[in-house]
């Protein structure tokens, strides 16, 4: 009960904040204050304008916001999103694009569940589309998932993974962003044993920690440091009353933020303070570059407290997947029976989170592979959100694995220039 009390009180320190920073607001714009020369009203307002966004942001899952998409005819055509499967901790959805040309390139998107939705990618999928049939991991907050529903840990994820993969058939090309990596890699693996034809064509890991030891970083020192007793003791809490999961055990998304902003505090600071004082002069906007970026960042979602803690235990901790040790459902996934499936790895240079080395060691560990089936580039001057979004991605990288693609195809695909991407998100700032 002490967690379900905690869980509560930290939503009510949120809904607290986002209560004065709208009162502050509407206080300091009453109009008989305007003629008051002395411009702390004026500040009064700017500041709780974006307090009160700041912490109402904090439990919206944002809208994937992608309308529509121009297509080499050179017309706008509607996106709908689809569910295709469905399942308690997370939906395989298809962004379909009616009237035209099926693309040549079907590729399964494999978003995050490291804190934020699946629509932290909202900008990849909105470069991939114009040239692929694109399909994304939409996880579940765990929040929203009632405890009758069971236990969701890494091999959970992974069997999630292979189901889907079997869905969409062997002329799949696979894409994992950041965390699920490592899990993709065995997901992968996984089926060149137990189901060899429906393996995928490609599998290109960005930015992910198959080996968290080969370049040490803030988080991975985080992950030495703790024990899993106090680890389990001081992030999991009990979802509380007010949503559907209560009584579930969860590492809460409002913790995981915390974190993150500790990371780069100053910077935070920074945005933050500028953002009040363009509020300030009248400059800012509901689609601001600060908003934009924000909205995005500060919508966080619970992870499991068992996929969350396994995370850390297996995949930090104990390095399985770095080991080639990893098991599933009682079965130990062996990387090096990948023989067939074509794999990439994409790193940034200037990557604080998942270091350059980390990724591209699944390329050793895929002992079966020809080196003709592996590939590798590093970004200069590109941080973790940059390999994924932003310039770097649209203008380098995004290229790169269309390419490699192409290349590892059953059927020829014709050349032809990617569509240019115009900037859709700030989340690479």
């Amino acid at each position: 009960m002490r967690y379900m009390m905690t869980y509560d009180l930290m939503e009510s320190a949120r809904n607290a904040n986002q209560w004065l920073g709208a009162t502050a607001q509407s206080f300091a714009s009453y109009p008989g204050f305007s003629m008051v020369p002395n411009p702390v009203f004026n500040w009064m307002a700017a500041w709780g304008k974006v307090t009160e966004r700041t912490f109402q942001r904090m439990v919206v899952k944002p809208d994937w916001g992608i309308r529509t998409v121009t297509c080499e005819d050179g017309k706008d055509h509607v996106v709908e999103v689809q569910t295709v499967v469905e399942k308690p901790f997370g939906d395989l959805i298809y962004f379909k694009v009616p009237g035209r040309d099926i693309q040549p390139r079907k590729v399964l998107l494999v978003a995050p569940m490291s804190g934020h939705y699946a629509t932290l990618l909202r900008s990849t999928v909105a470069s991939l589309l114009p040239d692929c049939e694109l399909y994304v991991t939409d996880w579940h907050n765990a929040r929203d998932i009632p405890v009758s529903a069971g236990k969701f840990d890494v091999e959970d994820y992974t069997l999630y993974l292979v189901d889907f993969m079997r869905h969409l058939g062997p002329d799949t090309h696979v894409i994992a962003v950041c965390q699920p990596a490592p899990l993709t890699l065995a997901a992968t693996a996984y089926l060149a044993e137990q189901d060899p034809k429906a393996q995928p064509l490609s599998l290109t890991l960005i930015g992910g920690p198959i080996d968290p030891d080969a370049t040490p970083t803030e988080v991975t020192d985080f992950g030495r440091r703790v024990t899993m007793g106090q680890l389990e003791e001081t992030a999991i809490q009990r979802v509380g009353f007010s949503y559907p999961g209560v009584g579930r055990l969860v590492y809460p998304g409002l913790l995981q933020l915390a974190s993150f902003m500790s990371m780069n505090s100053d910077r935070h600071s920074e945005a933050f303070s500028g953002q009040i004082q363009r509020e300030m002069r009248g400059e800012a906007g509901d689609h601001d570059a600060h908003n934009r970026f924000y909205d995005e960042y500060l919508a966080v979602m619970d992870m499991t407290a068992e996929f969350y803690l396994s995370t850390v235990e297996r995949i930090f901790k104990n390095g399985e997947i770095a080991k080639n040790q990893f098991v599933v459902d009682g079965h130990k996934v062996d990387i090096g029976k990948i023989t067939n499936v074509a794999v990439k790895t994409v790193e940034g240079a200037n990557d604080d989170i998942s270091a350059p080395g980390q990724c591209i060691a699944a390329l050793a560990l895929c002992t079966g592979l020809p080196d003709s089936m592996k590939a590798s580039h590093v970004e200069p001057g590109a941080g973790h959100y940059g390999i994924f979004a932003g310039r770097s991605w649209r203008d380098n990288i995004r290229p790169l694995v269309i390419e490699f693609m192409n290349t590892n195809s059953t059927k020829p695909v014709q050349k032809r220039k990617p569509a240019r991407i115009a900037n859709t998100n700030a989340a690479a700032r």
